[in-house]
């Protein structure tokens, strides 16, 4: 057909038109459904301390306590290497890289605990832990000693701990708000939750805090934790997750897996309670099905085998961790907890390696989608949103650089942007 020769169709703009309206609100469920990722830096992990313990030098202390376990237990790359099992091209920059990060950044996000880690208290002696956790959130942002990410975990929307979790949560947030107000990196955790409507209660607490403080309707956000078998399968057996999604009311920020408490819920023995168990799997896989294009984020759990002791146990727990970060991030999980200074090395190791090790092929995939110039592998427009998030998860990281990816790519971190769907950072 020529460019110029005259096309013919059978429908007129009525059709169109009445197509349009019939799907109006279709579309617009779609758009506020599934508005795809925020476009913000995701942490590579969450490290939990419980409220008691922390303090305004703990993650210095945590980085501290890091770079003494690998000056201890891998004092050079080589000896990193080995243990992890990391490519030899690899193992200068990966070990180089985690060094610089364990003093510059040891921690990415941070949650001061006020449930399982912190447990009962008098209720004074939980209010004055609230107001001291505040006054501290305050100061280290303030002084620019803070996680880029920070909050609290409270206690859960169930009837016993209910009003105790609330006027934590109040106390925290009413002494932010009087010290100078919200910070950007502000999380917080509702842990436990068994039904979509304990969401809906923690969405009107953060409406009516926002009402009370004139803050911007819907600034507050949450995390919510996953760690019930009701959280997966509803009691009418119906899939939970979604629902919950739903009913936080644009405010569910990520959805966190509790590797102990599921398959403790599971009836899965102590022994057997892991990451890579296949109740963990399954529920890991519905919740990101859930969560697919929602915005709302994944975290992956922990383990709690410790790096401690000699070196041939710290050696072992390294190759734990270390293999089941990989996992996890091989799985799309690119969050997960940290419960222990040891598991720092070999987390930053696990995620360095895994983005330092795809880094050519992904850019050259993406160059070559841009350019259109083929290759060996026909990508398309979702892969090329794929390989832009790989390349951004990345940079956020540091675990590549801004000068290399675009060295590669051709691309700037606005363009990596453009082609992940998200918006421009600030």
């Amino acid at each position: 057909m020529g460019q110029h020769e005259t096309v013919t169709t059978s429908l007129g703009s009525a059709v169109h038109e009445d197509i349009a309206a019939s799907l109006a609100a279709v579309d617009a469920e779609l758009a506020a459904r599934y508005p795809g990722d925020p476009g913000t830096r995701q942490p590579v992990h969450t490290v939990y301390v419980p409220a008691d313990a922390f303090t305004a030098g703990t993650i210095r202390e945590w980085g501290d306590q890091a770079l003494a376990a690998l000056d201890a237990h891998a004092p050079d790359a080589a000896a990193l290497a080995a243990v992890l099992g990391l490519p030899g091209e690899l193992a200068e920059p990966v070990h180089a890289r985690v060094r610089a990060k364990l003093e510059r950044e040891p921690v990415e996000d941070l949650r001061i605990d006020f449930e399982d880690g912190y447990g009962p208290r008098p209720d004074a002696e939980e209010d004055a832990a609230a107001a001291r956790a505040a006054r501290l959130v305050a100061e280290a942002y303030a002084q620019g000693t803070a996680a880029p990410y920070m909050g609290i975990r409270m206690k859960c929307m169930e009837a016993a701990v209910r009003d105790r979790g609330i006027r934590t949560l109040d106390i925290f947030l009413t002494g932010l708000t009087e010290a100078g107000g919200l910070p950007a990196g502000l999380v917080l955790t509702l842990p436990k939750v068994t039904y979509a409507e304990q969401v809906t209660a923690m969405a009107r607490l953060c409406e009516e805090f926002e009402k009370a403080h004139g803050l911007e309707a819907g600034r507050i956000g949450f995390e919510i934790q996953i760690e019930t078998t009701q959280a997966i399968l509803g009691p009418d057996g119906r899939a939970t997750v979604a629902r919950m999604i739903d009913a936080a009311e644009g405010r569910a920020t990520s959805l966190h897996y509790g590797t102990f408490d599921y398959s403790a819920s599971c009836g899965v023995s102590a022994a057997y309670q892991s990451m890579d168990h296949p109740v963990a799997d399954h529920a890991k896989a519905v919740m990101q099905v859930a969560a697919a294009g929602t915005g709302v984020r994944l975290s992956d759990g922990s383990t709690n085998v410790l790096p401690v002791g000699p070196t041939e146990r710290v050696h072992d727990a390294w190759r734990l961790h270390h293999g089941l970060v990989r996992r996890s991030l091989a799985r799309a999980y690119y969050q997960g907890w940290d419960m222990h200074p040891g598991h720092l090395p070999t987390r930053y190791a696990a995620v360095y390696a895994f983005y330092r090790e795809g880094l050519e092929q992904a850019a050259a995939r993406l160059a070559a989608y841009v350019s259109r110039a083929g290759g060996d592998v026909m990508d398309e427009p979702a892969t090329a949103k794929a390989l832009s998030g790989y390349l951004l998860r990345g940079l956020d990281c540091g675990a590549v650089d801004a000068d290399e990816v675009e060295s590669l790519t051709g691309l700037t971190r606005a363009g990596l942007d453009e082609l992940a769907g998200r918006a421009p950072r600030p």
